[in-house]
Formats: structure tokens, C-alpha cells, sequence
């Protein structure tokens, strides 16, 4: 029997957040190894296991998986959260691009300068409530279902429930004029494996704080 799949990323978010959201929401249990220090990544470098010098890594079914993306759809193929053929996976693509687009304006935020913040945070709230959150509002009118795309929980929907939470976590209530996402975001919440991804002590990261910057600062040199 195959091992566990292995994590190797900081301790925060980043870019391998939704990761272990699609991970957990399948019911996939998996293992993190931390990068905690520059000599830490330095030696993944040098053993040769990071096909670009770059994380997040994953070790799974005996490949060492390297590229947000190439990890996600694989991950979604594999336990049957990317639609059921070709058209579906492309909607399911759309819909993930935009969250992706959404979600990295706010990951890179606490890395911005301090005078830029405040300009940048309220740039992703005028995104996510005219650019993004209106496309997901029609698409639930429009479908009658309770997914994105067939009537089937998929990776869009898990995408969109985590970029929510992060806008959310930027300005509560961003949500107001939108109540069907609303209403997916309770549906979403209550599935059972996603409920207890939200619970305190499971694999979920918190947002970062400045103490977490600092050390992504230092590992990456940036």
C-alpha cells in the first residue's frame, strides 16, 4: 500500500494552501515536512528533488510533484473532483483560474510594502466584489444546482469556498450582496470533511502574521 502523500513547504499558506484543502476535502490523510530554514530548502536543492528549485513539493504515488497547478489537477483527478469529461474539466479550469487570480492578490499582501497595503487590500475587495464573486453568484443562478459544474462537489467549488474565506478574512462581510454564494458557503462548510478541515488543530494554516513574513523572507531571500 502506498504511503501517505509528503508536503514539503513552510509552515503558512502560500501556494500550498489549497493543496491540502483539496488533500483533506477528499479524506486524504497526508504528511508535512516543514521548511523552516534557508539551509533547509537549500538541501531539497541539492539532493535534486525539486525539478524547478522550487516548492511546493509533493511526494506522491511515487513521484515528487513539483508546480501548484500540476499537483492540484493531479490531485483532483484522482479522487474524482474534476468533472466527469472533457467540457467539465474545462469549466472547472475557468472557475479556478479566477479564484486562483483572486487568492494570489491576497497571498502576496503581507509582503507588500506597508505604505502599499491599504491601497492593494482595497483593490481585492473591488475584485472580488465586482470582478470575481459576481461571475460565481450568476454561474450557482444559472446552473439551479448546488455545485459550479455538473451537480457534483469538484475542485471549483472547493477553490471557491477557500478563496471566500480568505476574502472574508480580509473584510468580514464582503459577502453581503451575494446570497447564493452565502448560502454555498454554509453548504460547503457542513460537508463533513470540509467541516473538520475548519476545526481548530487540523492541517489548515492561519493567515500569516508578521513573525511568519520575516522567516519567508529570510528562507526565500526575498
Amino acid at each position: 500500500m502506498a504511503g501517505k502523500p509528503k508536503l514539503h513547504y513552510t509552515k503558512g499558506r502560500g501556494k500550498m494552501e489549497s493543496i491540502r484543502w483539496l488533500l483533506a476535502v477528499a479524506g486524504v490523510e497526508f504528511e508535512e515536512e516543514f521548511i523552516e530554514t534557508k539551509e533547509d530548502l537549500e538541501k531539497l536543492r541539492n539532493d535534486g528533488v525539486l525539478m524547478f528549485q522550487q516548492v511546493p513539493m509533493v511526494e506522491i504515488d511515487g513521484m515528487k510533484m513539483v508546480q501548484t497547478r500540476a499537483i492540484l489537477s493531479y490531485i483532483a483527478a484522482k479522487y474524482n473532483l474534476y468533472g466527469k469529461d472533457l467540457k467539465e474539466r474545462a469549466w472547472i479550469d475557468m472557475y479556478v483560474e479566477g479564484t486562483t487570480d483572486l487568492m494570489g492578490m491576497i497571498m502576496y499582501l503581507p509582503l507588500q510594502p506597508a505604505d502599499a497595503k491599504e491601497k492593494n487590500l482595497a483593490l481585492i475587495i473591488e475584485r472580488a466584489t465586482t470582478r470575481y464573486f459576481p461571475v460565481y453568484e450568476k454561474a450557482l443562478k444559472d446552473h439551479g444546482h448546488d455545485y459550479l459544474v455538473g451537480n457534483k462537489l469538484s475542485w471549483a467549488d472547493i477553490h471557491l469556498l477557500e478563496a471566500i474565506l480568505m476574502v472574508e478574512e480580509c473584510k468580514p462581510g464582503t459577502l453581503s450582496a451575494f446570497p447564493l454564494l452565502q448560502a454555498f458557503k454554509g453548504r460547503m462548510s457542513n460537508i463533513p470533511t470540509i467541516k473538520k478541515f475548519l476545526q481548530p488543530g487540523s492541517q489548515r494554516k492561519p493567515p500569516p502574521d508578521e513573525k511568519f513574513i520575516a522567516v519567508v523572507r529570510k528562507i526565500f531571500n526575498i
